[in-house]
């Protein structure tokens, strides 16, 4: 792939930056010696390697759904202070 000034600019530009001249100079060798390590990639040989889609196996932890008392209007509005005629009080909506 080449990497040049117009490709910075592009780029750029997708990603809404405003590139200066001299921060376009220096983010060229930049990407190319990125873009290089990458290549580096494409040669190692995968064949008889499984993908790995997740790394961690992923365990569902949620506890069972048991029916449990709930709080009562006193106990949920015991440590605030905005509080008007048993209900939180919120900012007022314009």
């Amino acid at each position: 792939m080449k990497v040049d000034k117009d490709l910075i600019a592009h780029v750029a530009e997708l990603a809404r930056l405003d590139l200066s001249d001299e921060e376009i100079e220096k983010f060229t060798p930049q990407l190319k010696e990125i873009l290089e390590h990458f290549s580096k990639l494409d040669e190692v040989d995968v064949k008889d390697v499984k993908p790995s889609f997740q790394p961690i196996e992923l365990r569902n932890r949620l506890r069972d759904d048991k029916k449990e008392p709930c709080l009562t209007q006193d106990k949920a509005l015991l440590n605030t202070k905005h509080k008007k005629d048993g209900y939180f009080l919120g900012p007022s909506a314009v």
